[in-house]
């Protein structure tokens, strides 16, 4: 079983993930774009009971477009976003990719909130990636 390790941008908070993600895709929503100060984020989901958490987290809930809660976990001495918990999903935890500093993760399948996306950020247009809005 494939064990991939995320953490925070000083060490203090970090995830051990077993298995292989449910869901790799790519969100477009102007929230995200704010919440990473990027143009789009990327994000694999995991089963809550393959993944361990070790350090101390700070979290911010919003309300998303569909009027269901996310509740986003970041590390309270450096700031960055690791984790996040979609409340209609509550045995699902979402990782921000990009803190497993792995270049080989699995490229993305999914990519919502199209008609947000800038205009010159170019998305594979192959049948591997799904594009839903």
């Amino acid at each position: 079983m494939t064990t991939r390790n995320a953490r925070c941008s000083c060490g203090q908070l970090r995830l051990t993930c077993a298995g292989d993600p449910v869901r790799i895709s790519i969100c477009h929503c102007f929230a995200c774009q704010q919440r990473t100060g990027s143009v789009f984020a990327t994000q694999a989901r995991f089963h809550r009971d393959n993944v361990v958490i070790v350090g101390q987290s700070t979290t911010y809930t919003r309300m998303g477009d569909s009027g269901g809660t996310v509740t986003f976990h970041f590390c309270p001495t450096c700031g960055s976003t690791v984790y996040w918990q979609v409340a209609s999903a509550p045995d699902i935890i979402a990782v921000a990719v990009g803190n497993f500093a792995d270049p080989r993760f699995p490229k993305p399948r999914h990519s919502v909130y199209e008609e947000r996306r800038h205009a010159w950020v170019n998305i594979d247009d192959d049948d591997s990636i799904e594009h839903l809005d």
